[in-house]
């Protein structure tokens, strides 16, 4: 079973057992989150697609913890103004298990 869910205003694919970076989630590492935005669920060769969502179709996680992502540096410079900055920054996650999908009743 595989699905592709909407999440944080982001996209993400994915089959059961599957473990994801997200964005920051504010749920207590261990509990469950249910996600409603499902754009698309494919099993066993039959796909369905929602218009933007599917009806009853929801994909159920598992947070396994938070953390933060590799620092990305940002860098401005403007020639022969002596103008430069450096700054780092690193994005907040959590990290996800796909324990089920449930597709929507036909």
């Amino acid at each position: 079973m595989y699905a592709v869910f909407e999440l944080a205003g982001m996209q993400f694919s994915a089959s059961e057992g599957d473990v994801l970076k997200v964005p920051l989630q504010e749920v207590e590492q261990g509990n469950r989150i249910s996600i409603t935005d499902v754009l698309l669920v494919k099993t066993n060769g039959e796909t369905k697609v929602g218009k933007p969502y599917l009806d009853n179709a929801v994909v159920e996680a598992e947070v396994l913890g938070h953390g933060q992502g590799d620092k990305v540096q940002v860098y401005k410079y403007k020639r022969r103004t002596k103008y430069r900055r450096r700054q780092g920054h690193r994005q907040d996650y959590s990290e996800i298990k796909i324990d089920k999908i449930v597709p929507p009743k036909s």
